[in-house]
């Protein structure tokens, strides 16, 4: 039995399903639709939801069966990884507080994460030497659990800001909610590129000089910057002949700066066409007018919760096992490892969220911005970190 084709299968029905239920979340929007098409709307889509869940975790299971270990060694491991824990704390949230709304922000944000975690690499390979430890079922496995948890508070406080910021004026507020939703369009047209220039073989190499040595590196995108001090070996029409600072460390700097310079221009073309579709209305002010009535009291609750659960699990994940791990693998507890030192930043950012809400009274959209920010962070911990800068953890892009 192929595990590895079953898994495959099992993601692309995932993906499908989670779509479905999406649109069953949007039947419950609006002030005015009836109450009882909204609870059966409702009902539809956590059963699909659930029914995606199920899909993605058998696709989890049977890659772990192809693998030999629990798959979270790579970018498309993990991030699935993270994808099915953020789908298993919407649903455990939904059974406590019921809020459909959240629904339609958390499953079209999973179904991104899902989409953009395809992009990577997906074979099964063999675990280099200082992942072949039992800390990579404890570190790994908790830091993801408590970034999907963390990632609720995030679409709590989205949602908040969504309803409650004033799109009748336009501000700091609306502009940096736009900005938000600009980063989730760079995300989906990340995905975009990938998909259109893997359908077409898209292929540009070149030989780079470093360090006495020749490297020969692969694009599967079109090179804005090539690698620092390389040479094109294959036509490509799309080279703009740009180098990669000297000062970006790794042989797939150039790789990783340029993947991430196409997605954020892919992403402002998305958002401009958004906004063109709306008439050059605002994305969030459209979304506003968009959802019912939501008790701003709950989502900020579920906000805090979140947070209250996420941080401390983070706290042994993300900082002590890591340090134990990192004395096990290298000889030291830190090293100022880029990976570490974001882990850091994450770690206060998050305290600092606590200390505000416990001692200072922050809540509502004070609080909601907190949580938007703290899950950039992660979300440049997990993306910029890993595609651009070079560090002992690069093994994970």
């Amino acid at each position: 039995m192929d595990f590895y084709v079953l898994s495959s299968t099992f993601l692309y029905i995932t993906f499908f399903v989670y779509l479905i239920a999406t649109a069953f979340f949007g039947m419950t929007l609006g002030n005015n639709r009836d109450e009882n098409k909204k609870s059966k709307a409702t009902k539809l889509a956590m059963t699909f939801t659930i029914i995606g869940f199920a899909s993605h975790l058998t696709a989890y299971i049977f890659r772990w069966v192809e693998a030999g270990h629990i798959p979270v060694s790579n970018m498309f491991e993990y991030i699935t990884f993270f994808g099915l824990m953020l789908v298993l704390c919407f649903i455990v949230i939904h059974f406590v507080y019921g809020i459909p709304a959240l629904g339609l922000v958390a499953l079209p944000i999973a179904i991104v994460i899902i989409g953009y975690g395809s992009m990577f690499p997906q074979e099964v390979s063999p675990l280099v030497p200082s992942l072949q430890s039992h800390w990579l079922y404890i570190h790994v496995t908790l830091v993801g659990l408590a970034q999907a948890i963390l990632a609720i508070s995030f679409i709590a406080g989205l949602l908040f800001l969504i309803v409650k910021v004033d799109q009748t004026v336009r501000n700091k507020e609306t502009t940096f909610l736009e900005i938000i939703i600009y980063a989730v369009l760079s995300t989906v047209g990340f995905i975009i590129l990938s998909t259109g220039f893997g359908a077409m073989d898209y292929e540009a190499t070149f030989i780079q000089e470093a360090d006495g040595y020749q490297y020969e590196i692969e694009y599967d995108k079109p090179a804005l910057f090539q690698p620092n001090n390389s040479e094109l070996m294959t036509e490509d029409r799309f080279n703009s002949g740009l180098e990669t600072p000297a000062w970006m460390q790794g042989i797939d700097a150039g790789k990783k700066l340029n993947t991430l310079t196409l997605s954020l221009l892919a992403g402002l073309l998305l958002y401009g066409l958004v906004r063109l579709m709306l008439k050059g209305k605002r994305i969030g002010a459209s979304l506003q007018n968009k959802f019912g009535k939501i008790n701003p009291d709950v989502v900020d609750d579920v906000m805090y919760r979140s947070i209250a659960i996420g941080f401390p699990l983070f706290t042994l994940g993300g900082l002590i096992f890591a340090a134990i791990w990192a004395q096990e693998a290298w000889g030291r507890f830190w090293g100022w490892d880029p990976k570490e030192v974001w882990a850091l930043i994450t770690w206060l950012f998050y305290a600092v969220f606590l200390h505000l809400r416990l001692t200072r009274g922050w809540h509502g959209k004070k609080s909601a911005w907190l949580a938007v920010i703290g899950f950039v962070i992660i979300m440049f911990n997990l993306i910029v970190i890993n595609l651009v800068i070079a560090g002992l953890h690069s093994y994970a892009s």
